[in-house]
């Protein structure tokens, strides 16, 4: 199972299952927002996502 998860300088976002959660709360943390016309994510300056894979320790962040 694949985990998604936003964090800025400041502040860890929750983990979720699927991107499309995790972009909707985003706005939540300050890590960037979803434009509801579009469906498109823009993500703040510094915000990085974090994904998670299933029997893995480490964590790979990826830019936003």
């Amino acid at each position: 199972m694949t985990r998604y998860r936003f964090i800025t300088p400041h502040r860890t976002g929750k983990w979720y299952a699927d991107l499309k959660t995790a972009q909707r709360h985003a706005c939540e943390i300050g890590a960037g927002f979803l434009d509801e016309m579009t469906g498109r994510f823009v993500a703040y300056v510094e915000t990085m996502l974090e994904i998670a894979h299933a029997g893995e320790d480490a964590h790979k962040p990826a830019a936003a």
